[in-house]
């Protein structure tokens, strides 16, 4: 995969897989959001908020976007390079043969949610996914209560196909989610 396949620009955002020397800025992302997103996410690993996690995992993070593994972009403004990380976006467990499908993930910091920015890098990064990792479906769960995630997906086409009880241990607790896929028509 070329260097132009690891970047995506859309109005506001460039979304890209930054390479190991970016570790302390993709740190510093999950670290300041730490309180935000772990209500969201599966716990994470003892080494997770350190650089030596970051340096290791964005070099896989590319290895495997070569290999057409996995893509896990960061998003940063356009308008000011200078500003840190402001999400990820996460196409994973990519699952080739006759299924041809991936799993969604996405977060966006505290400070820039509510402005139509995941809105805005899921439309850019939907479609490349979709040509890149010749993917037929991409598969995004959510938490029922994770209102603002379900209107998302359901704005970008996403159709809900069902409902799992007790689906992961998230923040302390067995947690449902309501479970979609967009489907490539075409």
């Amino acid at each position: 995969m070329s260097a132009q396949a690891l970047e995506i620009i859309t109005p506001r955002l460039r979304l890209w897989l930054p390479d190991p020397s970016r570790a302390a800025c993709v740190l510093r992302y999950f670290d300041r959001n730490r309180r935000h997103l772990e209500v969201w996410e599966p716990a994470r690993p003892l080494d997770f908020y350190t650089a030596d996690f970051w340096e290791k995992r964005l070099a896989e993070n590319r290895e495997d976007a070569e290999e057409g593994r996995c893509l896990r972009y960061f998003l940063e403004l356009r308008s000011d390079p200078a500003t840190p990380i402001v999400g990820a976006v996460n196409f994973t467990n990519v699952i080739r043969g006759a299924f041809r499908a991936c799993h969604l993930g996405y977060s966006l910091a505290e400070r820039w949610q509510g402005q139509g920015l995941m809105h805005e890098a899921l439309e850019g990064a939907l479609p490349a996914a979709f040509a890149r990792l010749e993917l037929h479906r991409v598969m995004a769960n959510y938490q029922p209560r994770n209102e603002r995630s379900g209107r998302l997906l359901e704005r970008l086409g996403f159709a809900r196909e069902g409902y799992a009880k007790d689906y992961l241990f998230i923040d302390g607790a067995w947690r449902d989610h309501v479970l979609t896929a967009l489907v490539r028509t075409s």
